[in-house]
């Protein structure tokens, strides 16, 4: 906790970051709250352990989104928070990464962001795929 603790230090957060990370701390509370409830209420035998187990990947599945909304806070993000837009699918976060004093968008930056040893779908490694390939366009659409 400590590590975290520092971590967060050496962030410069305004008061709506704070009030955003202290909403996600407390959903990911709540989350593990209702985790362990459902897991005291599984059953022993075949029954228990499946949903044991179960319940283990849905703990991991919610703290992984929990880590994704918080990504940009993180030390080490790839990019500046104010340059990153959340899309959460097929591709967790866009950047325009910009020239600050001029506001011109120098890059376009796709992020994926995973945790332990989850790897990407089919879906998001195509998604990387167009992009490494150059099959990525911009489109002005008017009605």
């Amino acid at each position: 906790m400590s590590r975290v603790m520092e971590m967060l230090g050496k962030l410069s957060l305004t008061g709506e970051h704070l009030l955003l990370l202290a909403l996600f701390l407390g959903a990911c509370l709540l989350c593990g709250l209702v985790g362990a409830g459902i897991g005291r209420l599984a059953g022993k035998g075949a029954e228990g352990r499946s949903r044991k187990d179960a319940v283990r990947r849905s703990k991991a599945v919610i703290s992984g989104q929990v880590v994704e909304q918080l990504a940009p806070l993180l030390p080490g993000f790839p990019c500046d928070l104010a340059d990153v837009k959340f899309l959460g699918q097929p591709i967790d976060y866009i950047a325009f990464v910009s020239d600050k004093k001029t506001g011109r968008i120098d890059e376009v930056v796709f992020i994926e962001v995973k945790t332990g040893r989850s790897s990407l779908s089919p879906r998001e490694k195509s998604l990387r795929n167009a992009v490494e390939q150059g099959r990525v366009r911009y489109v002005e659409w008017r009605f």
